[in-house]
């Protein structure tokens, strides 16, 4: 059985370019009780690799997140397969507002403690006693109304690029630094004030609202699909966009366009701009924010020390990167010494 990736990125890309066939890009939870993730796990690479799919999975006790993408052609049988799977019948389905057929390279399916790392060791907390969902109408119906608080439950590099008007932004690297920062900063709002929360595609946000519920919050509603659900229904039903900027995705592309505002400055100049990139030194690439000029004058890099690194021979470089864990330091960009216009 094959239960890994054959080819390596570069020849997937490779592929993909050759071939005339559309993919969609989509991602979906859900939370449930698996009893045997790595079963699980192996379940979906036998059937999804031969659909296709390209992704980052993750799988746990607590469900399932997915980000993905797969030929057009494929769709209504990858739907089947979930309808398949008893906790998965009539889960929602994020479709990507931007699409690229290289938005992944791999298939990766990854066993994980939990889907959404939150830091907590509380059996006593389910996850799956959630908030009130809402769709992007009553979303909008409640940013309006002063008895709400609306909260961005990603990190500080997403809400950068994007964020609701006039919602907090938590200056945080991780999920799990959020919640104690938001607990302790909306403690005396539980008994009279609506907390209403959104991310990207639901799922840290309905992990969020199980803990606030669970810590005692009275009124607690999520953003039904994210930013990327919220998005879809307001094209489709041409409601008011009150979302600006770009929405920030885990996938080649690094982000959607929502709306026409730029709202992000480069890191290293200061102009205006929202493109992220990874620094093109392999033994740092830090992601931050760099406008075409830098770019070019940088050689796609963050520093002038790694300017020096990428333009040594290759053996050297391959020196360089040796030991080097970058591990979540990639994406501390605003907390980087060498990046002068950080948020």
């Amino acid at each position: 059985m094959q239960l890994y990736n054959k080819l390596s990125a570069q020849e997937t890309a490779d592929i993909l370019d050759q071939s005339g066939n559309d993919r969609l890009t989509l991602s979906f939870y859900k939370y449930a009780h698996i009893i045997n993730p790595k079963l699980f796990r192996d379940h979906l690479f036998l059937s999804w690799n031969g659909l296709g799919v390209l992704g980052r999975i993750y799988v746990a006790h607590e469900g399932i997140n997915a980000q993905l993408s797969l030929p057009l052609d494929n769709l209504y049988s990858f739907k089947d397969h979930l309808e398949s799977i008893s906790f998965l019948k009539g889960v929602r389905i994020n479709v990507a507002v931007e699409h690229d057929k290289k938005s992944f390279l791999k298939l990766t399916i990854k066993v994980r403690n939990k889907i959404v790392a939150d830091g907590l060791d509380d059996k006593s907390f389910d996850v799956t006693k959630k908030g009130i969902h809402l769709d992007a109408q009553k979303f909008n119906d409640l940013l309006d109304d002063g008895d709400s608080i609306c909260i961005d439950m990603r990190n500080h590099y997403e809400s950068e690029i994007g964020h609701f008007i006039g919602a907090i932004t938590p200056d945080v690297d991780t999920f799990r630094d959020s919640l104690p920062f938001i607990e302790k900063r909306m403690s005396k709002y539980k008994e009279n004030k609506k907390l209403l929360m959104y991310c990207t595609g639901g799922i840290r946000c309905e992990k969020a609202s199980a803990y606030f519920k669970y810590k005692g919050f009275k009124k607690v509603y999520q953003l039904e699909g994210g930013i990327i659900e919220y998005a879809r229904q307001v094209k489709e039903k041409n409601l008011e966009n009150k979302f600006i900027g770009k929405n920030f995705v885990f996938d080649e592309r690094k982000a959607e366009r929502i709306s026409n505002d730029i709202i992000a400055s480069c890191h290293q100049c200061g102009a205006l701009c929202d493109n992220h990139v990874n620094c093109a030194n392999e033994a740092c690439h830090l992601l931050f924010i760099q406008c075409d000029s830098c770019r070019s004058k940088m050689d796609n890099c963050c520093s002038k020390k790694c300017k020096e690194i990428i333009n040594l021979p290759y053996e050297q470089r391959k020196l360089a990167r040796k030991g080097k864990h970058n591990s979540n330091k990639i994406f501390k960009k605003g907390r980087s010494d060498v990046l002068r216009f950080k948020s």
